[in-house]
């Protein structure tokens, strides 16, 4: 199954006031959180990937393109200009790089990738979060659903929009804008912005749609949407603060999303 990584959007504001660069680059550890997200879909076998690129896509771009070169050790002999590179380490993946855009919706990066897609089923994924979601449940849980969605949703954080889900875990009220209060409500949930797919999601991909604002509701009018609920780890990478809140973890070794080793 191929991973879609959402990352054209607009630039980051966590790259401590230097020239802007797009979010899914901004580092954390030393890595780009493109690369922490890849990690962890490649822990479950899940190694094509297709990214939206959009604005600063040859930054992206440049990066698999070097990244053979950035994972390794090198000596540089500058007299004879000659390379030599120590402690190979590459990752198995299949990188796809597309421009989607500067403008372009959520819906509409996605409708412009069809083409690179090979299997009936196909995973989309926003390029600045990250969470131990066991993805082999998730693809699991969909294919039984038989249903053209899978929307992933995690509890609240305070800062989201929440989803008005019934007791089947389905959109019960679609209209934008209602969405339900949840304080101290066991039952709030909101996106975690990763989503399974079948192909027939193209079908109703229409123009310059919003996965969110308008693909779900529409699907969740017509029965075809359900939700996976992930009770674990999930954090979006919104601002600095978020950002030296998951370095701190991570140098201390107790990242949650660290699952592949």
């Amino acid at each position: 199954m191929q991973v879609v990584i959402l990352a054209g959007g607009k630039q980051s504001t966590l790259n401590d006031g230097k020239e802007g660069i797009p979010k899914p680059m901004a580092e954390l550890g030393g890595k780009p959180l493109i690369w922490h997200i890849m990690k962890i879909y490649s822990f479950y076998g899940l190694k094509d990937f297709i990214v939206c690129g959009g604005y600063k896509l040859n930054m992206i771009k440049e990066y698999f393109q070097n990244f053979y070169f950035y994972q390794s050790d090198i000596t540089v002999d500058l007299q004879n200009n000659i390379i030599k590179i120590h402690k190979k380490h590459v990752e198995d993946w299949n990188v796809t790089v597309v421009n989607t855009g500067l403008l372009s919706s959520t819906g509409k990066r996605v409708s412009m990738i069809q083409n690179f897609l090979r299997d009936d089923d196909f995973i989309v994924t926003y390029g600045d979060c990250l969470s131990n979601i066991n993805l082999n449940s998730l693809i699991n849980y969909h294919k039984k659903s038989n249903k053209i969605a899978t929307l992933v949703v995690t509890k609240p954080t305070g800062r989201n929009s929440l989803l008005p889900l019934d007791e089947e875990g389905m959109m019960r009220d679609t209209k934008e804008g209602n969405l339900i209060s949840a304080e101290l409500n066991d039952n709030a949930w909101m996106s975690a912005y990763t989503m399974v797919f079948k192909k027939q999601v193209f079908d109703y991909l229409k123009g310059n749609y919003d996965l969110e604002k308008q693909l779900f509701v529409e699907l969740s009018e017509c029965r075809e949407m359900t939700t996976y609920k992930h009770k674990g780890f999930w954090q979006a990478i919104e601002t600095a603060r978020d950002r030296d809140k998951l370095e701190e973890l991570w140098n201390e070794n107790i990242a949650p999303w660290k699952i592949w080793c």
